[in-house]
């Protein structure tokens, strides 16, 4: 149980049957009476936001997370396979707890997943992963203005803006928390 003393921007906690992530927060001690601490929530299964006041005297849920470390095996339709790297088991994550992860998995890649009471809610993936180029239109010659991107397609079909000297066939790097190009590894052979 937590009091609302601990609480705290990144602070994970249970409301009404669901855990939520603290947001925002904000402490208030009006002149008369007791203080009051103001969050802005996300609940973490729906993503939907809301605000709560809590009391110096409420108390406040522990939820029941707990995470581990899974391999990525393979994607079965709008499903993906999961394995456990030390008991070998296998566990199916629907492809709407992953979102936007899904252009980034590979096979073999490792994951930590987020489980409440037992239930995949969240993945989180390595900040980066590497994908070659499959298909970009080539850059204008000269055109050496700064900060200029073109659109660029990875195997999977997910669209980057890359900078013009990135060519198909080469290695780059990409943020996984914002989908964006971060680097050229390599160029193609």
């Amino acid at each position: 149980m937590y009091t609302p003393s601990d609480l705290r921007k990144g602070l994970k906690i249970e409301l009404d049957g669901y855990p939520y992530v603290i947001t925002e927060f904000d402490f208030y001690k009006p002149g008369k009476g007791q203080a009051l601490y103001r969050c802005k929530m996300r609940n973490m299964i729906t993503g939907s936001t809301t605000d709560k006041t809590f009391r110096s005297v409420d108390k406040i849920d522990t939820p029941d997370l707990t995470e581990r470390e899974m391999v990525f095996s393979h994607a079965e339709g709008d499903h993906f396979v999961f394995m456990d790297g030390e008991t070998y088991e296998q566990i199916i994550i629907s492809g709407d707890v992953i979102g936007q992860n899904q252009y980034f998995l590979k096979d073999g890649i490792v994951c930590e997943v987020l489980f409440f009471r037992d239930k995949p809610i969240e993945i989180t993936l390595p900040y980066f992963i590497e994908a070659v180029i499959a298909r970009t239109e080539p850059g204008a010659r000269g055109d050496t203005a700064t900060n200029v991107t073109k659109p660029a397609f990875i195997e999977n079909g997910y669209e980057i803006a890359v900078p013009l000297f990135v060519n198909e066939g080469d290695l780059v790097k990409i943020d996984t928390r914002t989908g964006q190009y971060s680097e050229r590894v390599s160029k193609k052979a």
